[in-house]
């Protein structure tokens, strides 16, 4: 990381941060941070920044493939911690991408890809692009985490060069996820793909609260506008704008707010939602998001089912694991065990378990 901090002069503070948290790249300090919470697993993604921020379109396939090979070598090591990982993509050689995705699924059992909300400032709607999506929906029915990525030289006005008091993190990291949600409804995306599965960071970010304003606004699409005929959008669709966004999946990534997680079950639904916490980026370098994630779904005293769903049974089902069994905390004072519901597995998917469902664990 410090080779990496070195060579990428833009990239230093941020990867500065990461060597400040163990739990990032000492197994063992993960391992014993998991213990702390029985039944606890993690679903391996690479940290930030984005491979393709690390090289040019020639070098980043070379560092996909390493990342993967190591994640890849983590699940089969630790599968009781670790019963799965996420691919990880030169997203700036598509070629490329599509090479490594297809290794790292039927080669190194990934299940699913990740991405950023963009490629080098580049829209994820550009018809580049589109194999990605087309093929984890079509060819392997597995889902694609999406990350937001917005660096502080996105100003906060147009007058100024770059943006401050990390308003570009705050707040730019929600747009971006929004935004990127929005171009793919927008551009036809899950109109042309009704199988795709991307589950969006932070309990898709500006989505959920604003519902009406989606709902209401965008069947108006076009009436604010103008330069932009819309005229046509509305019907090349066949459901409303807002159907759409509700097709996209959520984790709970949103640092132990009941209020954030109950306003995203209301819109999603507990089918859509899994279990997130960004662990370790919290005061505690890693405990904290755990445990205040669970003390606030465990606060909305949801139903038993919908429990199970959001912390393993929703990431069972979409990542084709088999469990014999899996736990759910259920109260604060004492974690009940349940049974985990049997999930039909493919050829592809190896027999390995999984507990409170998925956690993005970054590791770089």
């Amino acid at each position: 990381m410090k080779e990496l901090a070195a060579a990428n002069p833009s990239l230093g503070a941020q990867i500065k941060r990461w060597l400040n948290v163990p739990v990032l790249y000492d197994l063992d300090a993960r391992m014993r941070m998991m213990d702390k919470f029985k039944g606890y697993k993690q679903i391996l993604t690479l940290s930030m920044p984005a491979v393709e921020l690390l090289g040019g379109p020639q070098e980043t396939p070379a560092l996909a493939r390493l990342a993967n090979d190591e994640m890849a070598k983590i699940v089969q090591q630790h599968p009781d911690y670790f019963p799965a990982f996420v691919a990880a993509l030169p997203m700036n050689n598509v070629p490329a991408a599509l090479e490594e995705m297809d290794r790292a699924i039927t080669q190194l059992g990934a299940k699913g890809i990740q991405i950023f909300t963009n490629v080098l400032g580049r829209p994820l709607d550009e018809p580049e692009f589109y194999p990605i999506f087309e093929r984890m929906a079509n060819r392997y029915d597995l889902p694609i985490w999406v990350h937001p990525t917005r660096p502080h030289k996105f100003s906060d006005y147009a007058s100024e060069k770059s943006s401050k008091y990390e308003i570009w993190w705050l707040f730019g990291w929600p747009y971006e996820t929004s935004a990127f949600m929005a171009r793919l409804v927008f551009s036809g995306m899950l109109e042309k793909l009704p199988n795709l599965k991307v589950i969006t960071h932070h309990l898709g970010a500006m989505a959920p609260f604003f519902d009406a304003r989606i709902s209401l606004g965008m069947d108006q699409i076009g009436t604010r506008a103008s330069d932009e005929d819309y005229t046509h959008l509305l019907k090349s669709l066949s459901k409303r704008p807002i159907d759409y966004f509700k097709m996209f999946y959520g984790d709970t990534a949103v640092n132990g707010s009941a209020p954030a997680i109950r306003c995203g079950l209301d819109f999603f639904g507990a089918n859509n939602v899994l279990f997130g916490t960004d662990c370790p980026f919290d005061p505690e370098g890693g405990p904290m998001f755990i445990r205040e994630s669970i003390k606030a779904i465990t606060s909305l005293k949801l139903k038993e089912g919908d429990q199970r769903k959001i912390y393993f049974g929703n990431a069972l089902k979409m990542l084709k694991l088999v469990v014999p069994e899996a736990t759910a905390p259920v109260k604060k004072a004492a974690k009940k065990k349940v049974a985990a519901k049997k999930v039909v597995t493919t050829k592809r998917a190896p027999k390995k378990a999984v507990g409170q469902g998925r956690k993005s664990a970054k590791r770089s």
